[in-house]
């Protein structure tokens, strides 16, 4: 009598195939599988939109398109939720429809976490820091950002009792500086030309001043805009920092120099259609040579990016978030190449 012999590798691939055509025929038998779970793939659907298109959310009521646009990236965390739903509801329609939000999500997002843009090389570090005026330690503050060896370093939120504080646990490392209103310049290169600039407020929140670096001159913008607030019955109220935005960006149109950096506390991300007279003429550091998202605030669980450093006609190398101070922001940084 003939035997036939099976291997163990052989009978597994004999029954996982099995099983897939007993899956088959079930799907296509058993409409269930797509009848179930249609909200939930509609669901699926809506936030795919809603990341694709949500340069048309209108800002008309209490700015919803900002509001979204701030926390944009986080709108990856549904994935997941939609995914197991569409799971324990053993809808394929459900599951199917989740790779709309997948796809949308790696189309805005992908690249920042997939690729590390850092590179080696460049000519000037420059940092930036709300400090925060409620900071209990303003020295320790000052010392911590001055370890992250910037050549030019921007502070926002300053008051007048902690200035002197700064002013004294930053000299040693940087010998020119100037404070304008709320916000102030450190160099160790000469600074010219320096001046406040009106960004609509009625008070001194930004300032520009002229930096003598080894390669060349290169004006240096610091700005600190208006907060905004989500309040219950009239949203993401932002009309003012937006106001602020727009004479900032035209500020920076004006500018004689060539070679530009702004370095600051602007209350928005990148993707907020209301920074566009900024961001328009101007490349994000984080966003051409970072690693990742680089959110910045609050400190104690970083959300979102509202601080920024952005160039003009200038090529960042490296961007990167420095450890937590005593503030509610964390500080950031950034390598470029002039």
């Amino acid at each position: 009598m003939a035997q036939a012999y099976y291997s163990s590798d052989a009978q597994e691939s004999e029954r996982t195939g099995s099983r897939l055509r007993r899956l088959g025929v079930r799907l296509r038998e058993d409409r269930g599988y797509w009848r179930r779970g249609i909200v939930l793939a509609v669901l699926a659907v809506l936030l795919g939109l809603v990341m694709l298109l949500h340069a048309q959310i209108p800002n008309t009521i209490g700015n919803l398109g900002s509001l979204t646009e701030t926390f944009l990236p986080w709108f990856g965390l549904f994935v997941p939720v939609l995914l197991i739903l569409g799971l324990v509801r053993r809808s394929a329609t459900a599951v199917i429809a989740v790779l709309v939000p997948v796809i949308a999500w790696f189309n805005l997002f992908g690249g920042l976490l997939l690729s590390d843009k850092q590179s080696g090389g460049g000519d000037l570090t420059v940092a930036t820091h709300n400090v925060n005026a409620d900071n209990p330690d303003p020295t320790r503050t000052a010392r911590d950002v001055a370890a992250s060896g910037a050549q030019v370093l921007a502070l926002e939120e300053l008051t007048a009792e902690d200035v002197p504080v700064y002013e004294k646990a930053l000299a040693a490392t940087y010998p020119f500086h100037s404070v304008q209103g709320t916000v102030g310049l450190w160099s160790k290169y000469p600074l010219s030309a320096t001046r406040p600039v009106d960004i609509k407020l009625g008070w001194t929140r930004a300032m520009r001043s002229t930096v003598a670096t080894p390669r060349g001159d290169i004006a240096v913008y610091v700005a600190h805009m208006p907060s905004v607030r989500v309040k219950l019955h009239s949203g993401f109220t932002a009309s003012q920092r937006d106001e602020s935005a727009d004479a900032l960006g035209a500020a920076i149109a004006h500018e004689q120099l060539g070679k530009v950096v702004l370095l600051g506390d602007l209350n928005g991300t990148m993707n907020d259609r209301a920074l566009n007279a900024v961001t328009s003429q101007m490349r994000s550091t984080q966003g051409a040579a970072g690693s990742g998202f680089g959110f910045s605030w609050p400190a104690s669980f970083p959300m979102a990016r509202i601080d920024q450093i952005m160039v003009r006609d200038i090529e960042p190398v490296s961007s990167w978030s420095l450890p937590a101070t005593g503030s509610d922001h964390l500080p950031i940084a950034a390598r470029v190449k002039l």
